[in-house]
């Protein structure tokens, strides 16, 4: 099919493709649609097959005219989006349906003219990312970090052994209560009630901060606590509020610590023959979990300024792709689908709008520098060879906590669309590896492990 094109660049990535196609093709593909028809048709009076075309064109012209007019549109632009020669920076992405603009109308007397409107790449020169500066916080492992790390596995292997019956409630005991919320007339709210919740006494880890209050409490013993609230209480539900919560303990149990010792790093793997062996090994993954994180914001630094300098016109369905996906990611944490997630909010008054404005500038801004990273990568040329791939896969699997878990990630590598993926993981932190090389990076001010790690969660 002979097709003419024009391509009209709008704002937003967005493109209005014309294409004109000759009256005598479009009289074609008609007439070749009432052959087939005649061929199939049944109309009364005539035998299958054997309707006059005239007679075919009088029952159901207009209907006919419509249906070629449509197959005549769908094809030209299937074999203008499959055209090698049409370049790819102007075909439309895979989410953005092309929109017939207007209604066409089948002439046969007059070429035909059709113009759509979709969504493509964006196109943008990007700015300066060489001889760029970029800071970082000074941090560095410490001792008080391995320390903590020590603690927690403590924690984890420590026997929760029963106290007395008469023992009293203390800081690290771990205690199961019941409890309840009294109205005014000290009547049991229903559904303010809860029954064997366990938590450590001292850690906070409860809803009414009642640590205080249940210490020195005996197993058995019921107590009210009026509690009030501040205004700025971290549950919105509480805030400002006095309440008054009925207690019962129900059990009351000990941590009995293991000694920081040989056995004890046995226990936590095999592969530790010695305390100095578990602390080196903590030391080695907070060491990496650490350059990581440094990584990430020297990159994410070297991008925002790249930013600055690159105008990057997003199209909308490229934005609305990222916020369906973060509405999909929120639905997956808590182990229910988008329809339901939305539902619950329309339930409890939020509107989905409004956190789609919210979210906006952060999804902009992370797609804007995926963009940046994907047109360096495709400008600079990167490759990755089977080599490289394959040594990556040896250092995932040197990773792996057990022989088990090395071969599962080999295995896992061995699928075509993992291997691809791993590729173009290894060619991303290529680009970062320039852009640490080609820029200067300096320390900032002293930052403490913990505090630099909880705050770039």
């Amino acid at each position: 099919m002979a097709v003419s094109k024009e391509l009209k660049r709008l704002e937003h990535s967005a493109v209005q493709l014309t294409l004109t196609i000759g009256k005598d093709d479009v009289h074609s593909h008609y007439d070749e649609l009432i052959r087939e028809h005649v061929k199939s048709v049944f109309i009364p009076g005539f035998r299958k097959g054997k309707v006059p075309r005239e007679v075919l064109e009088r029952k159901y012209g207009e209907a006919l005219k419509e249906e070629a007019l449509n197959k005549v549109i769908n094809k030209a632009l299937t074999e203008v989006f499959e055209d090698e020669n049409f370049a790819r920076e102007n075909k439309p992405l895979p989410y953005s349906t092309p929109r017939l603009e207007g209604e066409p109308v089948l002439e046969f007397d007059k070429d035909l003219a059709f113009s759509v409107v979709y969504d493509v790449l964006p196109k943008a020169t990007i700015g300066r990312w060489k001889g760029l500066e970029a800071e970082v916080p000074d941090v560095s492992v410490s001792d008080e970090d391995i320390a903590r790390e020590l603690s927690a596995i403590q924690e984890r292997n420590a026997l929760v052994l029963d106290r007395d019956d008469d023992a009293a409630a203390a800081k690290d005991d771990v205690v199961t209560v019941d409890y309840c919320e009294l109205d005014a007339d000290g009547n049991e709210i229903e559904n303010g009630k809860r029954q064997d919740f366990v938590f450590t006494l001292g850690s906070g880890y409860n809803l009414y901060q009642f640590d205080d209050d249940i210490t020195g409490m005996k197993k058995g013993e019921t107590k009210d606590i009026t509690k009030t609230f501040p205004a700025d209480y971290a549950y919105h539900d509480l805030a400002g509020k006095a309440l008054t919560i009925r207690v019962t303990l129900t059990a009351l149990k000990e941590k009995n610590l293991p000694a920081l010792d040989d056995e004890l790093a046995q226990d936590v793997n095999e592969k530790f023959n010695t305390l100095e062996d578990l602390k080196n090994d903590i030391r080695e993954r907070l060491d990496k979990s650490l350059e990581k994180l440094l990584r990430e914001i020297i990159v994410s630094k070297i991008l925002e300024k790249v930013l600055e300098a690159t105008p990057v016109d997003l199209p909308e369905s490229m934005v609305n792709l990222e916020l369906d996906a973060r509405f999909r990611n929120i639905a997956r944490r808590y182990g229910t689908s988008t329809e339901e997630l939305l539902k619950n909010m329309a339930r409890m008054g939020q509107n989905p709008e409004n956190f789609r404005t919210e979210w906006r500038p952060d999804a902009e801004k992370a797609l804007k520098s995926r963009f940046i990273v994907e047109t360096l990568m495709e400008e600079l040329k990167l490759e990755v060879s089977d080599e490289e791939i394959e040594q990556k896969i040896d250092e995932l699997a040197a990773d792996a906590d057990s022989t088990e878990n090395a071969e599962s990630v080999r295995k896992y590598y061995e699928e075509e669309n993992a291997r691809e993926y791993l590729k173009e993981d290894i060619k991303e932190q290529k680009l970062f590896d320039l852009f640490e090389a080609e820029n200067k990076i300096k320390k900032g001010k002293k930052e403490s492990y913990l505090d630099i790690m909880s705050n770039n969660r």
